[in-house]
């Protein structure tokens, strides 16, 4: 005979109702995870290849410097035209160029601004 009550319908109810009494205890993001959890790490001797890069075309930043570096340099309109970039992300850009070390400078022709980048003789 089987002494085991958990295969009856009164245990099964009793635990779920002591389950039910005690809160589970929740893993957080911050905790590490369990020896278990983590996915076998490749042997030493084994290395794995790295997908072939795609080569990217032109960025859009080095259509922004192309610009400015021209003689007349280039107006916010034209830069987010070349870029598809909303006015103010592109006057952020020119913000990072600043930041990387590139002189910006700002001239007015025909009343619209003209951004430029200076070269380092002038």
């Amino acid at each position: 005979m089987n002494t085991n009550t958990t295969d009856t319908p009164a245990a099964t109810e009793a635990d779920t109702a002591q389950q039910a009494a005690q809160p589970r205890k929740r893993r957080m993001a911050s905790e590490p995870k369990q020896a278990g959890d983590e996915a076998p790490k490749p042997t030493a001797g084994a290395k794995a290849e790295k997908p072939a890069k795609k080569e990217r075309g032109p960025s859009k930043i080095a259509a922004v410097i192309t610009l400015l570096e021209r003689e007349q340099g280039a107006t916010l309109a034209q830069m987010v035209e070349a870029t598809g970039w909303l006015p103010h992300t592109t006057r952020a850009a020119l913000t990072g160029l600043k930041k990387k070390g590139h002189t910006v400078t700002k001239d007015k022709r025909d009343d619209v601004t003209c951004y430029r980048i200076a070269k380092a003789g002038e």
